[in-house]
Protein backbone atom coordinates (compact mmCIF):
# COMPACT_ATOMS: atom_id res chain seq x y z
CA UNK A 1 0.00 0.00 0.00
CA UNK A 2 1.78 3.66 -1.00
CA UNK A 3 1.69 6.44 1.60
CA UNK A 4 0.54 9.60 1.58
CA UNK A 5 1.02 11.57 -1.69
CA UNK A 6 3.02 14.81 -1.65
CA UNK A 7 1.91 18.14 -2.37
CA UNK A 8 4.27 18.13 -5.43
CA UNK A 9 1.46 16.39 -8.18
CA UNK A 10 -0.41 19.27 -7.22
CA UNK A 11 -0.98 22.21 -9.47
CA UNK A 12 -1.94 25.45 -7.42
CA UNK A 13 -3.74 27.39 -9.64
CA UNK A 14 -6.96 30.23 -9.75
CA UNK A 15 -10.52 29.05 -9.05
CA UNK A 16 -12.48 28.89 -12.12
CA UNK A 17 -16.63 28.95 -12.02
CA UNK A 18 -16.36 25.19 -13.30
CA UNK A 19 -14.52 24.13 -9.99
CA UNK A 20 -16.96 25.66 -7.63
CA UNK A 21 -19.04 22.59 -7.43
CA UNK A 22 -16.20 20.37 -6.58
CA UNK A 23 -14.91 23.35 -4.01
CA UNK A 24 -18.68 22.86 -2.69
CA UNK A 25 -18.18 19.36 -2.02
CA UNK A 26 -14.45 19.48 -0.81
CA UNK A 27 -15.15 21.97 1.85
CA UNK A 28 -17.97 20.47 3.00
CA UNK A 29 -16.64 16.86 3.40
CA UNK A 30 -13.30 18.96 5.16
CA UNK A 31 -15.47 20.26 7.74
CA UNK A 32 -18.00 18.85 8.36
CA UNK A 33 -21.31 20.79 7.22
CA UNK A 34 -21.90 23.15 4.91
CA UNK A 35 -21.39 26.40 6.52
CA UNK A 36 -17.45 27.41 4.34
CA UNK A 37 -19.51 26.32 1.53
CA UNK A 38 -22.07 28.74 2.23
CA UNK A 39 -19.64 31.16 3.05
CA UNK A 40 -16.83 31.07 0.25
CA UNK A 41 -20.72 30.90 -2.04
CA UNK A 42 -21.35 34.35 0.21
CA UNK A 43 -18.66 36.26 -0.50
CA UNK A 44 -18.18 35.11 -3.95
CA UNK A 45 -22.13 37.09 -4.64
CA UNK A 46 -20.97 39.89 -2.49
CA UNK A 47 -18.01 40.51 -5.09
CA UNK A 48 -15.94 40.11 -2.20
CA UNK A 49 -13.29 37.23 -3.33
CA UNK A 50 -9.90 39.11 -3.85
CA UNK A 51 -7.74 35.63 -4.19
CA UNK A 52 -9.03 32.19 -4.48
CA UNK A 53 -6.93 29.16 -5.63
CA UNK A 54 -7.93 25.61 -6.04
CA UNK A 55 -4.97 22.69 -5.64
CA UNK A 56 -6.04 19.85 -8.08
CA UNK A 57 -4.53 16.76 -8.56
CA UNK A 58 -4.77 14.81 -12.14
CA UNK A 59 -7.70 16.79 -12.17
CA UNK A 60 -9.43 16.49 -8.56
CA UNK A 61 -9.44 19.48 -6.49
CA UNK A 62 -7.42 18.27 -3.39
CA UNK A 63 -7.15 21.89 -1.81
CA UNK A 64 -8.87 25.29 -1.34
CA UNK A 65 -8.12 28.71 -0.20
CA UNK A 66 -10.11 32.24 -0.26
CA UNK A 67 -8.81 35.84 0.83
CA UNK A 68 -12.08 38.05 0.67
CA UNK A 69 -11.65 42.03 1.09
CA UNK A 70 -12.11 43.15 4.99
CA UNK A 71 -12.73 46.49 5.89
CA UNK A 72 -10.01 47.62 8.17
CA UNK A 73 -8.94 50.60 9.36
CA UNK A 74 -6.34 52.13 11.51
CA UNK A 75 -6.78 55.45 12.90
CA UNK A 76 -9.38 55.88 10.87
CA UNK A 77 -8.19 55.29 7.95
CA UNK A 78 -9.02 51.86 5.16
CA UNK A 79 -6.27 49.69 4.77
CA UNK A 80 -6.66 47.39 1.93
CA UNK A 81 -6.67 43.86 3.54
CA UNK A 82 -8.10 40.43 3.43
CA UNK A 83 -9.93 37.98 5.73
CA UNK A 84 -8.21 34.47 5.18
CA UNK A 85 -10.93 31.68 5.04
CA UNK A 86 -11.69 29.30 4.43
CA UNK A 87 -9.05 26.65 3.68
CA UNK A 88 -9.82 22.91 2.82
CA UNK A 89 -7.34 20.52 2.09
CA UNK A 90 -9.25 17.03 0.95
CA UNK A 91 -8.98 14.71 4.29
CA UNK A 92 -6.63 12.04 2.83
CA UNK A 93 -4.46 14.45 1.52
CA UNK A 94 -3.99 16.63 5.03
CA UNK A 95 -0.45 17.03 6.42
CA UNK A 96 1.23 16.33 2.82
CA UNK A 97 2.06 20.15 2.13
CA UNK A 98 -1.26 21.19 -0.03
CA UNK A 99 -2.27 23.62 2.81
CA UNK A 100 1.28 25.40 3.19
CA UNK A 101 1.22 25.82 -0.86
CA UNK A 102 -1.85 27.24 -0.95
CA UNK A 103 -1.09 29.63 1.54
CA UNK A 104 2.19 31.03 0.61
CA UNK A 105 0.78 31.19 -3.52
CA UNK A 106 -2.04 33.22 -1.92
CA UNK A 107 -0.26 35.01 0.21
CA UNK A 108 2.19 35.88 -3.20
CA UNK A 109 -0.86 36.84 -5.10
CA UNK A 110 -2.19 39.25 -2.35
CA UNK A 111 0.80 41.14 -1.96
CA UNK A 112 1.50 41.45 -5.98
CA UNK A 113 -2.47 42.55 -6.06
CA UNK A 114 -1.03 45.20 -3.52
CA UNK A 115 -3.30 44.07 -0.63
CA UNK A 116 -1.19 44.76 2.44
CA UNK A 117 -2.83 42.66 5.54
CA UNK A 118 -4.50 39.40 6.42
CA UNK A 119 -6.46 38.60 8.99
CA UNK A 120 -6.88 34.80 9.72
CA UNK A 121 -9.17 33.05 12.70
CA UNK A 122 -6.94 29.95 13.20
CA UNK A 123 -5.05 27.50 14.41
CA UNK A 124 -2.27 29.19 16.70
CA UNK A 125 0.11 26.24 16.06
CA UNK A 126 -0.03 26.46 12.38
CA UNK A 127 -0.68 30.12 11.08
CA UNK A 128 2.45 31.72 13.15
CA UNK A 129 4.95 29.59 10.51
CA UNK A 130 3.72 31.98 7.62
CA UNK A 131 4.42 35.01 9.65
CA UNK A 132 1.00 35.64 11.02
CA UNK A 133 0.67 37.61 14.96
CA UNK A 134 -1.55 37.18 17.62
CA UNK A 135 0.22 40.35 19.27
CA UNK A 136 -0.24 42.14 15.85
CA UNK A 137 -4.04 41.40 15.78
CA UNK A 138 -4.56 42.01 19.21
CA UNK A 139 -4.13 46.40 18.50
CA UNK A 140 -7.75 45.57 16.20
CA UNK A 141 -11.01 45.76 17.66
CA UNK A 142 -12.72 42.88 16.10
CA UNK A 143 -15.09 40.62 17.17
CA UNK A 144 -12.65 38.02 17.36
CA UNK A 145 -9.58 38.04 19.86
CA UNK A 146 -7.06 35.36 21.78
CA UNK A 147 -4.34 33.41 20.30
CA UNK A 148 -6.05 32.01 17.36
CA UNK A 149 -7.00 35.85 16.35
CA UNK A 150 -3.97 36.97 14.09
CA UNK A 151 -2.71 39.10 11.26
CA UNK A 152 0.22 39.37 8.75
CA UNK A 153 1.39 42.47 7.22
CA UNK A 154 1.98 41.85 3.46
CA UNK A 155 3.36 45.66 3.78
CA UNK A 156 5.43 46.64 6.88
CA UNK A 157 3.81 48.83 8.89
CA UNK A 158 0.40 48.57 7.32
CA UNK A 159 -1.37 48.12 10.64
CA UNK A 160 0.82 50.30 12.79
CA UNK A 161 -1.76 53.24 14.82
CA UNK A 162 -2.82 53.72 17.97
CA UNK A 163 -6.68 52.60 16.31
CA UNK A 164 -7.84 49.38 14.36
CA UNK A 165 -10.96 48.52 13.59
CA UNK A 166 -12.12 45.55 11.78
CA UNK A 167 -15.82 44.71 10.43
CA UNK A 168 -16.82 41.33 8.97
CA UNK A 169 -19.04 41.49 6.32
CA UNK A 170 -22.35 39.66 6.86
CA UNK A 171 -21.54 36.78 4.81
CA UNK A 172 -19.38 35.83 7.63
CA UNK A 173 -22.56 35.49 10.14
CA UNK A 174 -20.55 37.32 12.93
CA UNK A 175 -23.34 38.90 15.75
CA UNK A 176 -22.24 42.34 16.27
Amino acid sequence: MAGPRSHHDVVIRERTATDDEAIRRLNDLAFGGTFESTLVEDLRAALLDAVELAAVDDGRIVGHILFSALTTMIDDEAVPALSLAPMSVHPDRQRSGIGSALLRAGLALAAQREWQAVIVLGHPDYYPRFGFSAELASRLDAPFSGEAFMALELVDGALEGKDGLVIYPPAFRIAS
